[in-house]
């Protein structure tokens, strides 16, 4: 990829992203509710209107709204994430050990099911209609089925209740972990396995397999020398929906198995219409998202480069 191709496409993350938080700033403050008079009210104050105007002062909210946005966004860009309405802490240091949780259960989950849905997936080519492929298609269709909550609360009844293998809300952390990250990386691995299979299965319907068989090679180590890159090519085009995913999985992990996640901060944040925290919260997954869908299109291209090219010709 050439550096006026990689420039372009940081601007064009850059502008979806700035897109992604100007529109949310303006949908989160088109939530009924008005942050003062909350607080007012969890307090048991009379709000009269020099306390509301005081409130709205300190809070930066008696400026424009374009004003409003430009203000928090060279505070973000500056990691000074502003001040929560509701514990008047610093909202940076507050999500700061809070985002470790998250982004341990996240990322663990993906890794996860990228490991067990790449092995799935080989052995599911590697002998298609068999057990592996078999397997590998009941979780893909139980991914898109079964309700998360239903499935961490069933995890947490047989290996915390009833087996007594786990101790996921009083243990070490890598015991809280353990279930999370389970239960996120199984609504991926159906996914990643289907689509590992698609690319070894394209691989081994290929003419050159037939050389490389005749070479002396079994079929297990030919699929896996000859496929892994075509393998990896569909797996990087297809996961970027995962990416939302991993967003949510973990948020649900992180209610059911009572993590201190950002999930709890956010749940509150919301009903207290506590704007700092809800925009630094969304920036960071619109940050997450973005990143993720353009690394996986740098993946593709340095693994193929002829996809780039691709348009150019055609015209």
């Amino acid at each position: 990829m050439s550096w006026l191709a990689a420039m372009r496409m940081a601007f064009m993350a850059l502008v979806s992203w700035l897109a992604a938080v100007a529109v949310s700033f303006v949908l989160i403050r088109l939530i009924p509710g008005d942050p003062v008079d909350i607080f007012a009210n969890r307090m048991n104050v009379h709000a009269g209107d020099e306390l509301v105007a005081a409130y709205r002062q300190a809070w930066g909210l008696d400026h424009s709204l374009i004003e409003q946005f430009f203000i928090w966004l060279k505070g973000f860009v500056t990691l000074d994430w502003g001040v929560s309405f509701v514990t008047g802490g610093s909202v940076s240091n507050e999500l700061a050990p809070r985002l470790a949780w998250s982004a341990a259960i996240g990322f663990g989950g993906m890794i996860a099911a990228i490991c067990f849905g790449t092995f799935l997936g080989f052995r599911a080519a590697l002998h298609p209609g068999g057990m592996a492929d078999s397997l590998s298609r009941s979780m893909a269709v139980a991914g898109q089925a079964l309700p998360a909550f239903a499935v961490g609360l069933l995890a947490l009844w047989l290996f915390a209740a009833e087996l007594r293998w786990l101790l996921p809300f009083s243990g070490s952390t890598v015991e809280r972990l353990v279930l999370p990250v389970a239960l996120v990386a199984f609504f991926s691995i159906g996914s990643v396995s289907r689509l590992v299979r698609t690319g070894f299965a394209e691989t081994a319907a290929a003419p050159f397999m037939r050389t490389a068989l005749a070479k002396g090679l079994s079929r297990k180590t030919a699929l896996w020398r000859h496929g892994g890159r075509q393998a990896a090519i569909v797996l990087v085009a297809g996961i970027a929906p995962d990416l939302a995913w991993i967003v949510g999985g973990t948020a649900i992990a992180e209610i059911v198995f009572g993590i201190p996640g950002l999930s709890e901060r956010v749940v509150d944040a919301v009903s207290s219409r506590d704007y700092p925290v809800l925009q630094s919260y969304i920036a960071l997954v619109a940050l997450w998202i973005i990143f993720g869908l353009h690394l996986c299109a740098l993946l593709r291209h340095t693994l193929d480069p002829r996809i780039g090219s691709l348009p150019s010709r055609v015209q």
